[in-house]
């Protein structure tokens, strides 16, 4: 069974003139290099494929794969995760992870927090920013947290993200949309306890690997998992598996935002609680770092005792038993497909393309 690898490594984008952070969500080279010996260990044989736009070359020139395992993020839009799997869904090639929606979704946080809230998942009040005249609309009870709206890898997020004053929140608006050209979201601060959530699997069979605790050493940037404290995290961040009954509430509720918002394969929540302990829902990130010592779901399958190799085993059975119903819905197009050979030219050329 062949596997094709999709991905965009944060070097090559460097080499092309593209800062730290521009790229700070992209992978590393052996990053890639870990996932191809793990799935060859499994008894796959592997095909490096890259970025969207090489896809798109491959498939145009007849190219195809059993399975592509996806970790691709894309460079622009609010669709830029989506892309990989909305070409594979064309050319009816299963992968892993979450499909175009989901991607896209939970890429924007805003979208995704008001999908979880209409399911009853707390989450703290929020506002969108698209401009400066929204930034002084703002009706929400300081301390406020504000970041990009569809950036992951904390991007954007720095200590002075926690604003205390309406002065402090149009400085740091204007700063970031000037910076991100996208909206802020203006958010409730939680000042309790961070949470990060592992998670494997698809809808009902989704389960948590396990629940870790972020807890911010001195020298880290205060109050705040910003783009610095990730980048450093073996010196400014302790990780802590952690079991406790609000580590509980925050299991249940990763899990059930993780199963509103259709995620599937893997991927983690965060959540963080408020100043009544109720933990809320942050963000979902479906398409987690796969770093086997650099990555937060590495990490929590490490100190939950799940090997790289079980972790990336776990991800591929997801996948299979995911995309066995969507080989027969594919297979039921083609074969209409193929019984309608006269439907005009321009129908015959778009096939021909497949």
């Amino acid at each position: 069974m062949e596997i094709g690898l999709t991905y965009d490594l944060r070097d090559e984008y460097l080499l092309l003139g593209y800062g730290e952070e521009e790229t700070a969500e992209f992978d590393r080279g052996d990053t890639i290099d870990a996932i191809e010996r793990t799935l060859q260990s499994l008894g796959y044989a592997t095909d490096r494929i890259g970025t969207a736009q090489e896809l798109s070359r491959r498939l145009l020139a007849g190219d195809r794969w059993d399975m592509v395992f996806n970790i691709a993020e894309g460079l622009n839009g609010f669709g830029r995760e989506a892309l990989v799997p909305a070409l594979l869904d064309d050319y009816g090639v299963p992968y892993t992870f979450s499909d175009p929606l989901v991607l896209s979704l939970t890429l924007h946080k805003a979208m995704a927090k008001r999908v979880v809230r209409d399911a009853g998942v707390p989450t703290p009040d929020f506002q969108v920013v698209e401009n400066a005249e929204d930034a002084s609309r703002i009706d929400l009870r300081y301390p406020l947290f504000i970041k990009p709206v569809a950036e992951g890898t904390g991007k954007g997020i720095t200590a002075t993200s926690k604003v205390m004053n309406d002065a402090q929140m149009l400085v740091h608006c204007k700063r970031m949309l000037e910076t991100y050209c996208q909206p802020v979201l203006v958010e409730t601060y939680l000042p309790g306890r961070e949470f990060t959530v592992g998670i494997v699997g698809t809808g009902d069979r989704a389960v948590s690997i396990g629940v870790m605790e972020v807890i911010l050493k001195d020298d880290a940037e205060p109050e705040v998992y910003s783009y610095v404290n990730k980048e450093k995290c073996e010196e400014l961040v302790e990780y802590r598996l952690v079991d406790d009954p609000q580590a509980k509430a925050a299991e249940h509720v990763a899990l059930k935002s993780y199963r509103v918002l259709g995620c599937a394969d893997a991927g983690r929540v965060d959540l963080r609680a408020n100043e009544n302990g109720v933990v809320n829902f942050i963000e979902v990130n479906p398409l987690a770092g796969l770093h086997p010592e650099h990555s937060d779901l590495c990490i929590i399958a490490e100190k939950a005792g799940l090997t790289y190799r079980g972790l990336i085993g776990a991800i591929m059975e997801s996948a299979m038993e995911k995309n066995s119903n969507k080989k027969r819905m594919w297979n039921q197009h083609e074969n209409r497909r193929r019984l309608q050979p006269t439907r005009g030219a321009g129908i015959r050329q778009l096939g021909s393309l497949r």
